[in-house]
């Protein structure tokens, strides 16, 4: 298909899921065709809601990918990602994809644990999701900034009562803050609030974990820990390459399957052209690697 064709049909698309088009049927190619529920409650809150994309042929579904901003813990929206949500969706057709909104956090909120808390409540909706269309709820989390972050957290955190925790096949981190304690991170340019809200310092924590331990996804890392492909910009002034190579460390320290890759670009530049579709074929590569693993 054309690129330009393919362009102007996502931008229809996203036009139409904007203004609510009674249209509930996704073409994005010939073997590519989906169902979509928009604006889909999780949750009681009014933040908690997502957009579910799911194949029309639902008997080859391999597994869920689940979608999660970023924005700083306390801006964005799922719409910031649903053209990349589409494209995602061409070149896996065979994959449900749940593009999600969660509660952010204000100054009279916090963002642990409400925003992984709300993960599990979206997984837990998506297991039940799974449960009608006779597949195996497996998921692949992707998430950017603060979403990868999040995304990181949840599979690598076993201090939260999240019931899905173990079902998360792989992680993709986009551009994700993974060692929050160094220094690098302290020069984000909004760290007053992340220090002051990630976390209420006002609760105990068990045993000899500190509320500097519980945020940070490097600290959970180990050997059960989920396969991680990861995406930085080598010009990025919002979340350094260095947390790259901080996250790289551990994961080769406990052994768990991972890669990493560059892009040319800052912050914001991961999925424009020729980035976007660099990483797309590399999480489908990396995605066959842990299939043929597991099935050795």
């Amino acid at each position: 298909m054309n690129k330009s064709f393919v362009t102007f049909l996502y931008f229809l698309l996203i036009c139409s899921l904007w203004i609510g088009c009674k249209e509930k049927t996704v073409h994005l190619g010939e073997n590519a065709s989906f169902n979509v529920e928009e604006n889909v409650s999780y949750g009681n809150d009014a933040q908690q809601k997502l957009d579910l994309y799911t194949p029309d042929n639902r008997d080859t579904i391999k597994g869920i990918f689940v979608i999660i901003h970023g924005g700083g813990w306390k801006g964005g929206d799922k719409t910031n990602l649903t053209f990349f949500t589409l494209s995602m969706m061409k070149k896996f057709p065979d994959y449900v994809f749940a593009n999600m909104d969660y509660r952010l956090a204000t100054d009279h909120s916090f963002i642990l644990p409400d925003q992984t808390h709300d993960i599990d409540s979206a997984l837990d909706f998506l297991v039940k999701k799974s449960a009608e269309m006779k597949c195996k709820p497996e998921f692949i989390l992707l998430g950017n900034s603060a979403g990868a972050h999040l995304s990181m957290l949840y599979g690598y955190n076993s201090i939260f009562d999240d019931k899905h925790r173990t079902k998360v096949k792989a992680i993709v981190n986009i551009v994700g803050p993974a060692d929050l304690n160094s220094s690098d991170f302290r020069k984000y340019f909004d760290y007053s609030f992340v220090e002051k809200h990630m976390i209420d310092s006002s609760k105990p924590t068990p045993t000899d974990i500190t509320n500097t331990d519980i945020p940070n996804p490097v600290f959970w890392i180990c050997e059960t820990s989920p396969p991680t492909i990861s995406y930085y910009g080598n010009r990025d002034q919002v979340i350094p390459l260095s947390q790259m190579k901080k996250l790289d460390s551990v994961l080769i320290q406990n052994k768990v399957k991972y890669e990493t890759y560059e892009f040319n670009g800052g912050h914001l530049d991961w999925d424009k052209a020729p980035n976007d579709q660099f990483l797309i074929n590399k999480i489908d590569a990396f995605l066959k690697k842990i299939d043929k693993k597991q099935t050795l």
